[in-house]
């Protein structure tokens, strides 16, 4: 566990401790939250696992909804977020539940346990990963470095050769690799992560196949009129990294692409990564454009009333798989954690 880790941990501990989900609760709680998964799956036994952050068990799911309602939350479908921030009425607070990427695991393991809760829930999804021309460069940097016991690449002018027999030298590579290689044009990111792969005889194609759910899985999913399915971008790029004309595409035709694959409304947008680093003022008046009801970030926070006037910069939750603990879903759904983040500018798209 890296000292982040360690320190939201303790973080976490103390809110519990001093009960401070309780009494804080009246300044820091929001009218609702906008949760956050990835991958649903069963813990993994490997020790390298950098990106095991994006997954949470299944019993760990089953126990979040639970917490939900114990909390007095209403879980609502991203369709009702607008009008919800808009009442002057008294509400109990929501909660909206997303997934990101498409992951085969949403389907398999996530979808019977929220069927079974009888609750709402949205799914956002590539294009790209569907028909299995996308990247999931961050899982082949993962596979490659666990693979590998010696690290060769140059990023820019850069030569970097990594050590990568211990599991700690396999966390500071993929650590390091991962920062480098996001700071940088998107086009050399993935050139390096497809060499990467390409030494451990890593198909991509195939698999992305593996990871991600098909067209056929996602229109049975589509089915059910609990699930909202929305836009993830074409193929999930860095969208800072590149021109207007480049991002307007991916925002716009993500769109005309699953409305046309699945023959229903899109109206929902979630931006890749969403971080301050690969999105903003401009992506938000491009979903606006678009057409999109709302478009999420991952900018950490609950929503406020404001957030009725920056529908393209929402702000979400994120359920971390490093923190798997009732003490960490309290406190998250307290709002208590967030009281140190610098609130979301007051313009009209946000920050």
């Amino acid at each position: 566990m890296n000292w982040k880790s360690k320190l939201f941990t303790a973080g976490f501990a103390a809110i519990a401790a001093t009960r401070a989900d309780q009494w804080l609760r009246g300044v820091a709680q929001g009218s609702g939250v906008i949760l956050t998964f990835h991958r649903v799956r069963p813990r993994r036994m490997e020790c390298f696992a950098p990106n095991r952050f994006l997954e949470v068990t299944p019993d760990f799911l089953d126990r979040v909804i639970a917490l939900l309602d114990q909390d007095g939350f209403d879980v609502v479908p991203l369709d009702e977020v607008p009008a919800r921030l808009e009442t002057k009425q008294r509400h109990r607070p929501f909660a909206a539940i997303t997934f990101d990427d498409g992951y085969r695991d949403n389907l398999k393991y996530a979808w019977p346990i929220l069927k079974r809760h009888g609750v709402p829930w949205a799914i956002f999804i590539v294009p790209a990963f569907l028909d299995r021309s996308g990247r999931l460069w961050w899982l082949e940097l993962e596979e490659a470095i666990a693979r590998l016991n010696f690290v060769n690449v140059t990023i820019g002018k850069t030569k970097f050769v990594f050590d990568t027999r211990s599991l700690q030298q396999k966390n500071a590579a993929y650590q390091h690799l991962c920062r480098c290689l996001k700071a940088g044009p998107e086009e050399e990111l993935r050139a390096v992560t497809a060499q990467l792969a390409s030494l451990i005889e890593l198909d991509l194609c195939p698999y992305v196949g593996e990871q991600c759910a098909s067209w056929d899985e996602i229109s049975v999913l589509a089915k059910d009129p609990s699930v909202t399915i929305g836009s993830h971008t074409v193929s999930h790029p860095i969208l800072l990294r590149h021109d207007s004309t480049y991002a307007a595409r991916e925002i716009e035709e993500s769109k005309s692409i699953i409305e046309s694959q699945l023959g229903r409304p899109v109206r929902h947008l979630a931006f890749p990564f969403g971080d301050r680093g690969s999105v903003g003022p401009r992506e938000f008046l491009l979903a606006r454009d678009a057409g999109y009801l709302t478009a999420v970030t991952t900018r950490p926070g609950h929503l406020w009333t404001r957030h009725a006037r920056q529908l393209m910069a929402l702000p979400r939750v994120s359920i971390n798989g490093n923190f798997q603990s009732e003490a960490a879903v309290h406190a998250l759904l307290s709002g208590v954690p967030f009281l140190a983040w610098p609130r979301i500018s007051k313009g009209p798209l946000g920050a």
